[in-house]
């Protein structure tokens, strides 16, 4: 099992729900964190909490609509010298509920893609190369069980081009320590999952962080979070190493 301390994650969309939720948890096991939101102000407590826990963190800020204001966050980043070892690509929007479905406006189609799928597009391609010179590197990309609802069909289609990208990304790193993998945090009580949701925030751990822990440089697997949730997180690396 990879020991993350001292290890630097990148996590979008950290100040609420499952990007919060991974923050925390990497802290405590001595992860430094750089936690991205779409102002720095919404992640100023947590990164005082995270800090509280004795490691480094610090907070930057992009709109991920707006691939400039992504490459500038990267920019960010790299002019801090911060070498990013995890990726977390938790950020995403679910734009609308279309019960006229086919009457979808294509400006669904073109918000969720450059949230869910461009922005993680330029930030692998940017900070993958880095970690296969490094020899190490972990990416995680969050996708959803969404299936058979043309309702939702941008919010689905963007996921599903990331689940593609990534699993073409993985036949290049597979069998390297640089590895990427998805995960599915399931219908969670969140801003984006409403409050019908079945599942507390709380219950996508450990699965939602177990791709940054697995060493078994396998790439390309699903990972759905609920699958783990109250195991422990060794036993849930465990459990991930018999993922094909």
């Amino acid at each position: 099992m990879v020991d993350v301390k001292g290890k630097w994650a990148l996590i979008t969309g950290a100040s609420r729900g499952v990007g919060e939720q991974t923050a925390k948890f990497m802290a405590s096991k001595g992860c430094n964190l750089i936690l991205h939101s779409r102002n720095k102000e919404h992640t100023q407590a947590l990164e005082q909490e995270v800090k509280a826990q004795g490691v480094e963190a610090y907070s930057v800020e992009a709109e991920l609509s707006d691939n400039d204001a992504v490459v500038r966050m990267l920019d960010e980043i790299e002019g801090k010298g911060t070498e990013v070892d995890i990726v977390f690509n938790n950020a995403a929007v679910q734009i609308a509920y279309r019960n006229d479905y086919w009457k979808t406006p294509i400006e669904d189609f073109d918000i969720s893609f450059k949230i869910n799928f461009i922005a993680i597009t330029t930030i692998c391609y940017r900070l993958m190369p880095k970690m296969i010179e490094r020899g190490f590197g972990r990416v995680i990309n969050t996708t959803s069980g969404i299936k058979d609802e043309p309702e939702q069909a941008a919010y689905s289609a963007s996921k599903a081009a990331l689940d593609k990208f990534t699993k073409d990304l993985a036949s290049v790193v597979d069998g390297t320590d640089v590895m990427i993998n998805i995960t599915d945090p399931g219908w969670c009580r969140t801003d984006l999952g409403g409050p019908h949701a079945p599942n507390s925030v709380d219950s996508v751990l450990p699965g939602i962080v177990v791709g940054a822990f697995i060493d078994d440089k396998k790439s390309g697997r699903l990972l759905p979070a609920q699958d783990y949730t109250g195991m422990t997180l060794e036993a849930a690396v465990e459990k991930a190493h018999t993922v094909k």
